[in-house]
């Protein structure tokens, strides 16, 4: 049996930790989420996916945040092996604003004007080609057994902003935890907008 106050209470540790999904972080500029759950009789797992672009390591990085009590290696949170890097080319792209870039592989052109930031031209990769940017499912189950099911895939939801709130007391967050303990998606019936999209996030990256 899943408990709902155990999954909490490990998403409320690695808040303290400085380790759980988060939005708003300074380091980052927001480009796309997602967000994916699993569980069977015993085990939970829930991955987070967040890419961003880090102009100071002139990066582009799908950042996995895994959670869960059946968890193959390492502890909740993210680790170096959860960084994954997704263009190729980019320090290039970044000082000649060159196209097209190098997306795990692929040559993909975008349309880049002289001087515009470099995230506005990452954003625009993502009506198609969002499949590249995401992780594989090899990838998500990097430190998640290959054999747990998915219950539930989230594309948007409403993050929130953990200033003065712990996640256990968090409408999103709360409701996610039942679909982890039961393995029913039909326990996510959230009545908050989505806002993970990044137009909701301007502070992000501009530390």
């Amino acid at each position: 049996m899943v408990d709902v106050g155990a999954i909490l209470e490990q998403f409320d540790v690695a808040a303290d930790e400085a380790v759980f999904v988060d939005l708003e972080n300074g380091y980052y500029y927001p480009i796309d989420s997602r967000l994916h759950a699993y569980h069977d009789a015993t085990r939970w797992a829930l991955v987070v996916e967040l890419i961003g672009y880090n102009p100071r390591a002139r990066a582009v990085l799908d950042v996995l945040h895994v959670f869960g009590n059946c968890l193959t290696s390492g502890e909740p949170g993210f680790e170096n092996g959860d960084f994954l890097s997704r263009i190729e080319d980019l320090e290039e792209v970044v000082a000649e604003q060159v196209t097209p870039i190098v997306l795990r592989g692929r040559r993909v052109s975008v349309a880049a004007k002289p001087g515009e930031p470099m995230v506005d031209v990452l954003r625009r990769i993502l009506p198609t080609h969002r499949d590249l940017l995401l992780a594989t499912e090899e990838e998500l189950r990097g430190r998640i057994p290959f054999d747990v099911p998915q219950v539930l895939r989230l594309e948007e939801w409403h993050q929130p902003v953990f200033d003065d709130v712990r996640s256990s007391e968090t409408e999103t967050y709360r409701l996610i935890a039942q679909v982890l303990a039961t393995g029913d998606p039909g326990r996510y019936r959230p009545t908050l907008p989505p806002n993970t999209h990044w137009s909701h996030w301007p502070d992000s990256g501009t530390l």
